[in-house]
């Protein structure tokens, strides 16, 4: 391992930099599937850290595949990588690889995705309220009919917290009568193709009934959109992670909102804190950590960042930030919401 022995660091700590620190280290990051639009900007934002801190960058893609995962972060550890960054595909199957890094002490941050190990620090947005943006700006457009819940992979935890905190929002005008949940699916892996299909399904049992979809993320959110479309229907639908085709459809009028938990600055805090971490420092002196106790009971230090809900009346906020570019978001619409009008 490429790591300072405990009395280097303290006869030269306060005479080097943090980019001296880290000239020498190599942060391997496990991508769970990296054909999904957004981890591309993560990742970039990830190397610009590492890069400023003059670590190097190594990766693998583990393709949706749980085994493949596990002999990926094996392969990364061999690699002598002084810390990992892990997108969780099956947060229950990674376990083995956190015991090993452990073992090994290389620090793991969860990235995104919770790895329930209070060995691991837990890097995300606040994804229980990214649940709640989303269920307000859908009851907002739709306070009454026929909901669907269109959920995230079985096995992410954060398709849980993201229903949960949609439910909170919704559970009143449930209790009143004023809406109905006629259906609700999980969508393994994530896929936009497995939405589409638990849409169609949805629709033919309920006779394309249905008023409004909560969907967990853009990609379901397209799968959703898709098979209303083929049923000429366009109703409310959330989702999140700000996907440039996300907003267009939001700039279209097919999609409601989508949340938008901005990469960049995701990438950047786990750039910076794999750096801190193969450092010396310690989890809890990480810049903006605090402990957070996990659904199950489990105590974790943990750094959550802030989304944003981007809706028609917004949208030029994404635009501004430098997301997207105005021709992209507004690709196809004529007399829409600002920028696109």
């Amino acid at each position: 391992m490429k790591r300072l022995t405990a009395i280097a660091a303290a006869v030269f700590g306060a005479a080097m930099t943090s980019a001296a620190f880290a000239a020498d280290m190599t942060v391997g990051v496990s991508w769970s599937n990296f054909q999904e639009e957004r981890w591309k900007t993560d990742e970039a934002a990830i190397k610009g850290a590492l890069d400023a801190a003059g670590a190097a960058y190594i990766s693998a893609d583990a393709q949706s595949s749980s085994a493949k995962q596990l002999s990926d972060i094996e392969s990364l550890m061999a690699q002598g990588v002084d810390a990992l960054i892990v997108l969780a595909q099956d947060a229950a199957a990674i376990g083995p690889a956190v015991q090993a890094a452990a073992d090994e002490g290389i620090p793991v941050i969860a990235y995104d995705r919770l790895i329930e190990d209070p060995r691991a620090f837990y890097l995300t947005f606040d994804n229980v309220e990214v649940g709640r943006m989303q269920a307000r700006a859908v009851l907002e457009a739709q306070p009454s009919g026929n909901y669907v819940m269109i959920k995230g992979s079985p096995t992410d935890p954060n398709a849980d917290f993201l229903r949960g905190g949609q439910q909170e929002v919704l559970q009143a005008a449930i209790d009143a009568g004023d809406i109905t949940i006629v259906g609700e699916a999980y969508t393994d892996a994530w896929l936009p193709a497995n939405a589409q299909r638990n849409m169609e399904q949805i629709l033919t049992a309920n006779d394309n009934n249905v008023d409004a979809v909560v969907a967990s993320n853009d990609g379901t959110a397209g799968g959703a959109v898709a098979a209303l479309a083929a049923q000429g229907m366009v109703v409310p639908v959330s989702g999140q992670d700000g996907d440039h085709a996300a907003l267009n459809r939001v700039a279209l009028g097919t999609q409601t909102v989508s949340v938008w938990k901005d990469a960049r600055e995701l990438g950047k805090a786990a750039g910076e804190i794999a750096v801190a971490l193969a450092g010396g420092t310690a989890m809890g002196d990480v810049d903006g950590a605090g402990e957070w106790t996990s659904p199950a009971g489990t105590t974790m230090t943990a750094k959550f960042l802030a989304p944003m809900p981007i809706t028609r009346d917004n949208l030029t906020a994404v635009v501004d930030a430098g997301w997207i570019a105005q021709d992209a978001l507004c690709q196809g619409v004529s007399n829409g919401p600002a920028p696109c009008n």
